[in-house]
C-alpha cells in the first residue's frame, strides 16, 4: 500500500462540517477551465441527455462546498404507483445509494474490526458452510470484501431474451428477498477463494458480509440502524442516514443506504481524511487504505475491497460506485470530493464517468 497517495489534512481555519458546510469559490483554474459548463451539462436546461438524468451533483474542495446543483425527480410508472410525485430535489431530500452502499458496508466492517469483533483473515461466519467437507467454510472476510470469494454469481440488471433472471434480481426482488444472505450462501464454489481468478463482482457477496457482520455485532433491524448511526454517521453529523432491510432483518448492505447530498459529501470527507473527523478516530487507521487498494481490473475502474480505484491516476482517485451512475469520488492529491446521484443507462456509464473525471481534473493537484 506504500504507493497510495497520502490523505490530506483538514486545512487550517476550515471548520469541520458536522453542523453545517462552509462554502467557497472554486480555484481559478477550475472556473477558467469550465466547471460551470460541465455542471450545466448534468443539471439544468442545458443538460445533456447522453449523460442520463442527474438528481444532484456537488463538489467539496479543501473542506468547503464549491459547487452544488439539484435537479428534478424523474418519475416513472412504478414510482407513480408508489406515490412519488414530480418536483424539485433539494438539500433536504434523501438520495439512494445502490451499490455505493457496499463502501459503507466496508466502513462498518472496519469499525467492528477495530472493536476486536472480527479478523478479516479469518473465515466469515456463514452457518450454511459449516458442515464438514464444505470448502466454502474457508472463505474469509477478506475474500468476500475483495469480491474474490470464488462463488458463482451473475451480476446483471437486465433479464435476458430467454427470460433467464439474473441472480442479483432474484435476490433483491424475487425468491431471495426474504433472506438475502441465505440466498447468496447457497451458490457453489467455482474458483479458488482469494485468487485473482476468483474475482466476481457480486451483490450477493456483500449481503453475506452484511449478515455475518450483524452476527458478530449481535444486531438486526432497528438495532443495526442504531449501531451504524452511532458508529459512523452521528460523529460526522450525517443525521439523514437511513437503511433498508430484507425479510430476515438483515441490512441490505449491497444496495440500500439513503443520505442527503450533503451527508454523502460528509461521508466522502471522512474517508478523504483517512477516517478521522475533527480529532476523533471514526474508522481505524489503515482500513480505508485496505478498501482503496487496487486489486482487480473491472472495465473502467479497478476493484479494491468494496471500494473502487482509478487505474493509472496520479491523484489517488478512489470511489464508491453504484448502479445508474451513483458516484462518490475522492481525489487525495486534489483534496476533493465529488458526489453525483441520478439515473444513467448502462451504455452511457463510461461517458458519465469521463465527464465527472473531467470536472475533477479542473482542480490542480497539490491544492489540498
Amino acid at each position: 500500500m506504500s504507493d497510495l497517495v497520502t490523505f490530506p489534512l483538514q486545512p487550517q481555519g476550515v471548520a469541520w462540517p458536522t453542523s453545517g458546510w462552509e462554502q467557497a469559490r472554486p480555484p481559478t483554474e477550475a472556473v477558467d477551465g469550465g466547471l460551470e459548463e460541465l455542471l450545466d451539462r448534468l443539471v439544468g436546461p442545458d443538460a445533456d441527455p447522453a449523460l442520463g438524468h442527474t438528481n444532484a451533483v456537488a463538489v467539496v474542495h479543501r473542506g468547503c462546498i464549491v459547487a452544488e446543483r439539484y435537479g428534478e425527480r424523474l418519475v416513472e410508472p412504478l414510482a407513480e404507483l408508489a406515490g412519488v410525485e414530480p418536483g424539485p430535489i433539494g438539500p433536504e431530500h434523501g438520495l439512494h445509494s445502490w451499490s455505493m452502499a457496499k463502501s459503507v458496508l466496508h466502513l462498518a466492517v472496519g469499525v467492528a474490526r477495530g472493536q476486536g469483533l472480527l479478523e478479516v483473515g479469518e473465515p466469515a461466519p456463514v452457518p450454511e458452510w459449516q458442515e464438514s467437507g464444505d470448502d466454502r467454510g474457508r472463505i474469509t472476510w477478506d475474500d468476500l470484501l475483495t469480491m474474490r470469494s470464488g462463488l458463482a454469481w451473475t451480476e446483471v440488471y437486465e433479464i435476458a431474451e430467454d427470460n433467464d433472471v439474473p441472480d442479483v434480481i432474484r435476490m433483491l426482488y424475487l425468491e431471495g428477498a426474504g433472506d438475502m444472505g441465505a440466498f447468496a450462501a447457497e451458490f457453489p464454489l467455482v474458483s479458488q477463494p482469494g485468487s485473482a481468478a476468483a474475482y466476481c463482482y457480486s451483490s450477493g457477496t456483500s449481503n453475506l458480509v452484511a449478515r455475518a457482520l450483524q452476527r458478530v455485532i449481535g444486531c438486526e433491524g432497528p438495532a443495526m440502524t442504531s449501531w451504524l448511526k452511532h458508529a459512523i454517521f452521528d460523529p460526522i453529523g450525517a443525521w439523514s442516514a437511513a437503511f433498508g432491510y430484507d425479510g430476515a432483518g438483515t441490512w441490505v448492505g449491497s444496495s440500500y443506504v439513503e443520505l442527503t447530498a450533503r451527508d454523502w459529501l460528509r461521508l466522502g470527507l471522512l474517508v478523504l481524511r483517512g477516517g478521522s473527523w475533527d480529532g476523533v478516530e471514526v474508522i481505524t487507521p489503515g482500513w480505508i487504505d485496505h478498501g482503496r487498494t487496487s486489486r482487480s481490473a473491472d472495465e473502467l475502474w479497478h476493484h479494491g475491497a468494496h471500494w473502487w480505484a482509478g487505474p493509472e491516476r496520479r491523484d489517488g482517485l478512489f470511489l464508491a460506485h453504484g448502479f445508474e451512475g451513483q458516484r462518490l469520488m475522492m481525489s487525495p492529491a486534489r483534496d476533493l470530493v465529488l458526489f453525483r446521484q441520478g439515473k444513467t443507462p448502462a451504455d452511457a456509464s463510461v461517458a458519465l464517468s469521463e465527464h465527472l473525471l473531467a470536472a475533477i481534473d479542473l482542480f490542480p493537484p497539490g491544492t489540498g
